[in-house]
């Protein structure tokens, strides 16, 4: 069967732990006034867009950006796991300065092939697009044609959009290869399949797109 589906990919809006410097991931805090305004800016850009469907992580600040963008829209609001952001272990509310320069951390923004989490116990890149990818596909082998809003975090969502480009997880953080995702910009991705025995193709129409807010 054809498939010719339009994805709108938008990280979350700004948050607390943003602001202080902590490191997220399955942790969770509130959206700044910031960031209810980004996600509101962000519904106003993609006002007219016909949404068939939206889809967040499971983690609070994707659920209440996906809620503010969609405003008063009759939208149904799914949520997946498979959206999370990477899994920070220990790290967790850790602030990123103190450990910044600590051999791990720079391999996972850097050496992504060789970053085991062996210490924090978080998620390693293999693992964040193995999950992520399938909840694409589970999103995908839901709807034939139409707009799709997907409400996910900054790791995954830099990690979604190299990969949709041709990069692999192993070398998505090279130079050239992805870019750090702006809260609540505007990413939108074109899914074609011609035909159910093919593959389908993923085409990036728009990146990291913030002109919406000011």
């Amino acid at each position: 069967m054809k498939k010719d589906l339009r994805l709108y990919l938008i990280r979350h809006g700004r948050t607390v732990w943003n602001e202080q410097g902590l490191m997220q991931g399955w942790g969770n805090s509130a959206l700044t006034e910031q960031g209810v305004k980004g996600a509101q800016l962000t519904g106003q850009a993609l006002a007219e867009v016909p949404f068939i469907a939206a889809y967040s992580s499971c983690l609070q600040r994707t659920i209440d950006t996906a809620n503010y963008i969609l405003g008063e829209r009759s939208v149904p609001l799914f949520q997946h796991i498979g959206l999370n952001e990477q899994f920070f272990g220990s790290w967790e509310g850790t602030n990123v300065e103190t450990i910044r320069q600590t051999a791990e951390f720079q391999q996972m923004v850097n050496d992504p092939k060789n970053y085991q989490a062996s210490s924090n116990g978080g998620e390693t890149w293999q693992q964040v697009a193995e999950r992520a990818m399938k909840a694409m596909q589970d999103i995908i082998d839901v709807h034939h044609r139409g707009d799709i809003l997907i409400v996910s975090h900054g790791h995954t969502l830099r990690l979604l959009l190299a990969l949709f480009a041709g990069a692999t997880w192993q070398n998505h953080r090279e130079q050239g290869k992805s870019v750090a995702m702006l809260n609540t910009a505007i990413n939108m991705v074109r899914y074609v399949q011609h035909d159910e025995d093919q593959a389908g193709k993923f085409i990036i129409e728009r990146l990291n797109d913030a002109a919406h807010l000011g």
